[in-house]
């Protein structure tokens, strides 16, 4: 029988190892060292540093598993039972500009099922973890979504997606709504974080779009475990992969649902 704790507690030594080394070049790094992926997609050698350090270590944990990463530095998964889904350093704008939060977001999915998820914040060494069975946690504390029940009382993190011009009017026709309707919108520059935010209660909800599985794989986990309502745009289950996720506390979850999709 697989021993998800574990794993777990290793996979937060892997993600605090390779936080601690984000953050240490985070105090001599320049924006000459950036690169350009694509329009309004940056990376620098420390995204690619820190995916080397994670995957070397989670090797080890599971030799038989494959990988789906962010930075590419390493064959993806193809057919293996145990996947790790891993984005060294999500919130790499925040990084560069020196503005926090940017974490290591680490998963572990078996067959279809995430089964460990782990965020690092490297900034604030805060560290959230989860396994299949269990609460989620904060620094060894359980933590739990938060329990307002009034739309009008929300506080909402919303994901910002470089996208075509009819996506970016439908968010500004969200946001118009959470202005008008809610306790005000934040915009955080980490998916992992959002979830991870969602979870232990800092905001009532969070939603994005074009995303990818390494975005929220972790923090998705997380926010379940600690009893939010996690699900893609239309209701359903498929937010690892289909590139969009809504998560929010359960008692506020359907006027999110309702109100903006």
């Amino acid at each position: 029988m697989t021993d998800y704790q574990n794993i777990c507690e290793r996979v937060c030594q892997a993600a605090r190892k390779a936080g601690e080394f984000i953050a240490g070049q985070r105090e001599t790094f320049s924006y000459d060292q950036v690169e350009e992926k694509g329009r309004h997609d940056l990376v620098s050698y420390v995204d690619k540093e820190a995916e080397k350090l994670v995957v070397a270590d989670l090797r080890e944990i599971l030799p038989q598993a494959g990988f789906i990463t962010e930075e590419g530095t390493v064959e993806q998964a193809d057919g293996q039972v145990f996947r790790w889904i891993i984005d060294p350093l999500d919130g790499t704008t925040n990084f560069i500009h020196g503005l926090p939060p940017y974490c290591v977001s680490l998963a572990l999915m078996e067959e279809d099922e995430l089964v460990v998820g782990v965020v690092y914040e490297a900034f604030s060494g805060e560290c959230y973890y989860t396994w299949k069975g269990a609460k989620s946690y904060l620094d060894g504390k359980e933590i739990h979504a938060s329990t307002i029940d009034k739309f009008q009382n929300t506080l909402t993190a919303v994901g910002l997606s470089h996208s075509s011009k009819d996506t970016i009017g439908e968010l500004l026709n969200q946001m118009e709504i959470l202005l008008h309707e809610t306790s005000g919108i934040r915009r955080i520059g980490s998916a992992a974080i959002d979830l991870c935010y969602v979870a232990c209660g800092r905001v009532d909800g969070f939603f994005q779009k074009n995303l990818s599985p390494w975005d929220v794989a972790a923090g998705a986990l997380i926010a379940v475990n600690a009893g939010a309502t996690v699900t893609d745009f239309s209701g359903g289950n498929d937010y690892v992969f289909g590139r969009e996720i809504l998560a929010a506390n359960p008692m506020v979850y359907s006027h999110y649902k309702t109100k903006l999709f």
